[in-house]
């Protein structure tokens, strides 16, 4: 019976996050649960009260599986883009809860290995956009540009604007614009490791387009120039390059355990953008059965917040309160796509 108490406390779980609508946690709370019914039905007789569990606990994870590509409430498709650089393919969503004035638009960067659907499930960006009400774009690095779909973020010639593959996101960017009903002071950039690195590089370019920027565990603008120095800024030595022109807000979060990009990158980021007059607060945090954390603030004189790092102290290399459904994600938090837009909505 004590098994049973565990499994009815599951129930419970399940039932709380329900209430709170919010389908994705609660589908991985009830595969969890369903792993308890399983092994406890192997290693004891069956029971009326399990058989009940069982039937209740498959029913909620049919009503709340996560959804796939096409299944969330608005429209997610394809589009492609093209310029001297090259082509790049890149996926849209388009909230069912679009209003008729001008949204947001978020430009969501892969990390390596990745693609625009695994991210989309993995951040649960699409989620937020159909809570906010805003759009998001997902552009997809091509297996030729980069055997891995990596960004080629230590390119020095994808460190210039107008030129390489920043040439081309800015053109998908302004192409999602062109066709749809964009607030241009709200347009952010924001990605995951070598996406992350490329959002910086974005952010930096182009302080014309983008109004703030995103990172997690990526990398300083211009910290490597080839392959081996990339190697080599991963790992921590990384190039101390000055940013050039006005820069922009950020947003860092890096787990201390990262061993694919060193942890001293989200300093470096903070640092490179650091403005003078600019001061900083650290607030520790705790995600209830999850990481604690450290927030660091950096505002102006006159309060308006200019950067702020988030350090995660026991995470590594993947995406803060991600979904198990994408790759290099940590369930644990904190909420690293809430918190991105919680910040990008300030800096209208």
């Amino acid at each position: 019976m004590k098994m049973n108490m565990h499994l009815l406390a599951q129930m419970r779980k399940a039932t709380r996050a329900l209430l709170k609508k919010n389908p994705l946690d609660t589908a991985a709370i009830v595969q969890e649960a369903m792993k308890h019914a399983n092994a406890f039905q192997r290693s004891a007789p069956s029971t009326d009260v399990l058989a009940d569990l069982q039937r209740n606990m498959e029913s909620l994870r049919g009503q709340f599986e996560v959804p796939a590509n096409d299944a969330w409430p608005g429209s997610f498709s394809s589009g492609s883009y093209s310029n001297e650089a090259g082509t790049r393919d890149y996926k849209l969503y388009v909230p069912s809860t679009l209003g008729d004035a001008p949204a947001a638009l978020v430009v969501m960067l892969h990390g390596c290995t990745q693609n625009p659907d695994d991210f989309a499930h993995g951040t649960q960006m699409n989620a937020l956009a159909e809570e906010l009400g805003c759009l998001v774009v997902y552009p997809a690095q091509s297996q030729s540009a980069n055997p891995s779909r990596c960004w080629n973020w230590f390119n020095e010639s994808d460190q210039q604007r107008d030129r390489g593959e920043p040439s081309i996101i800015a053109g998908i960017t302004r192409d999602v614009m062109a066709r749809h009903a964009v607030d241009a002071r709200q347009v952010f950039v924001a990605g995951l490791s070598a996406g992350g690195a490329m959002a910086t590089i974005m952010g930096t370019l182009y302080p014309d387009l983008y109004a703030a920027v995103g990172v997690h565990s990526g990398l300083p603008f211009a910290a490597a120039k080839d392959l081996p120095s990339a190697l080599a800024a991963m790992k921590g030595d990384f190039r101390r390059s000055q940013a050039p022109g006005r820069q922009l807000p950020i947003i860092v979060f890096h787990g201390d355990r990262d061993t694919t990009v060193h942890p001293a990158n989200g300093d470096a980021l903070v640092s490179q953008g650091r403005a003078r007059g600019v001061r900083h607060t650290a607030e520790p945090g705790q995600v209830p059965d999850g990481h604690a954390y450290t927030r660091t603030v950096h505002h102006h004189d006159d309060g308006s917040v200019h950067a702020e790092h988030w350090l995660i102290h026991g995470a590594g290399h993947a995406w803060s309160g991600g979904n198990a459904r994408g790759s290099y994600t940590d369930g644990k938090g904190p909420d690293a796509s809430r918190e991105m837009m919680r910040f990008f909505r300030t800096q209208r």
